[in-house]
Formats: C-alpha cells, structure tokens, sequence
C-alpha cells in the first residue's frame, strides 16, 4: 500500500490523554501507531478511527518497559509505517500521594521506569531516523508536577522534571535539524485513569480529586499537540504549559517546626 499521510506514534493510546490524541491526530489527516499494553481497546480504537476518518492503523500491544520486546514489534513494523513524523511520548503514570518517608519504592522505581526511562528508551531508538530523513517532530507529555512541588509529588514530579529537561536537551542536540522537540505541561485534568492509578484502583478517592472543580478534558491536551505540531517547520514551541482554569500555582508552605 502506498501512502503519502504522515506517520504518528503514540504511546499510552489505549485510553486517556493518548486515546483522545490519536483521535485528534487521524482527524487532522495522519496514519497512526498505535501502543499500549491493552491489545483490546486499540483494536477497538483503530476500528473506530478507519470508520470516521478512514485512518490506517498499526497495532503495538506491549508494555513500554519491554524495551526488547518495544525494539522487536518496531522492527517488524509494516514499510508504509518506516518513517515516523511525530512521535507523542505519552504513556506515564503516578503511583501514591504518601510523603517520601512512608512512600513505597516500588511505586518510585516504576514512576522512574515508565516515566524517564521508557520515554528516554522509544526516543532514542527513534531518533536516528527522524535525523536521516531531516525531519520529525517529538511531543513529549510531561507535567505541572515537574515545575511545582507539592506534598506527595515527590518522585512522580522528578520524574516529569526530567522530561523537561530531557526535552530541553533533546532540542539542543538536534539543533540545525528539521526536526522538533516540544514538552507539553498539562495540570489538572479528567477523563483519564490518571489518578485511578495513583489511588492504586480506589475508584472513590480517586473520584474526589476533582470534587467541585472543573478540569482540563483529554481533548484540550489532544488539541494542543495539534496545535504545536501544525506550526510551520520554522517554529518550535519548547514547552507548552497547560492548567485548567480552577487551578493555579500555589504559593509557599508554611508549618511551624517540630522538636
């Protein structure tokens, strides 16, 4: 099959910020790959997204830190799926909200395995030939949590802190290149198994997150992607910083101290 649509590969593309990204993406006129661990609902979405947008679909079920298993199904990928023009790093997660001292270091230690190294693995396998073809476009999906400490964030902030520098320094090293590299910084956002997850599957706490808020929705992140990757190739947007209007930088912490 010959194909003249871009080529995007997103991660996490089961559900969530992910879903509605792909979504957003084969609207816009682009053939995806799709990766997740879930085989069932990216079947179930590349379904649905040939119907409306007659969107070809290439299926990755595995688990990002698979990292041979990753480098083995992205080989054997069909030829008109070779070239990829965006990559949207997406797949993340946050276990926990207890404060560092009683926090669990498997939650830590699979923070740092999905969010850093994953990321840093699909893009460095990536990378030689977005250069090769002297163009492509890396999305990275960081984290407010990155730029804003608060009690509980601990590790899954310094995780989405090295996005952003990882991002930053990706730039960097491709300077003088066609190709991009954006991180995308959403807040407070719904819609999504975010902090189902963190709440460790405790669907009613998790819920109260949100609890007299309005919160960003998947397809404001999904838009903004959109957005940045539509610029004209002179222009790259950095960082993108995303918060929901019920929500703002907090000020200092204050506590009086123990003896």
């Amino acid at each position: 099959m010959t194909n003249s649509k871009k080529v995007a590969l997103v991660t996490g593309a089961s559900v969530g910020i992910g879903r509605a990204v792909a979504t957003e993406l084969a609207a816009n006129g682009y053939n995806l790959i799709l990766m997740a661990r879930r085989a069932s609902k990216l079947t179930e979405l590349a379904a649905q997204l040939k119907d409306e947008y007659s969107t070809q679909s290439h299926i990755i079920a595995v688990d990002v830190n698979e990292h041979e298993k990753v480098v083995t199904e992205l080989a054997a990928r069909p030829a008109e799926f070779v070239h990829i023009d965006v990559l949207v790093n997406n797949a993340g997660l946050a276990l926990g909200t207890e404060p560092a001292q009683s926090a669990s270091w498997s939650d830590w230690y699979l923070m740092i395995q999905t969010n850093c190294m994953a990321l840093a693995h699909l893009t460095h396998v990536l990378i030689p030939d977005m250069l090769e073809q002297n163009k492509g476009h890396v999305v990275n999906i960081g984290s407010i949590a990155g730029n804003y400490p608060y009690r509980g964030g601990n590790v899954y902030g310094a995780t989405k802190a090295f996005v952003d520098q990882f991002s930053a320094n990706l730039r960097t090293d491709v300077l003088g290149t066609r190709i991009r590299v954006t991180n995308l910084i959403p807040g407070l956002l719904e819609g999504t198994e975010f902090s189902i997850v963190r709440m460790h599957g405790d669907e009613e706490k998790a819920g109260k997150v949100y609890d007299g808020l309005e919160a960003m929705q998947p397809e404001d992140v999904a838009e903004a992607v959109r957005w940045v990757i539509s610029l004209p190739q002179r222009v790259n947007i950095n960082r993108l910083e995303l918060m929901a209007l019920s929500q703002s930088a907090g000020g200092f912490a204050f506590s009086q101290i123990k003896d």
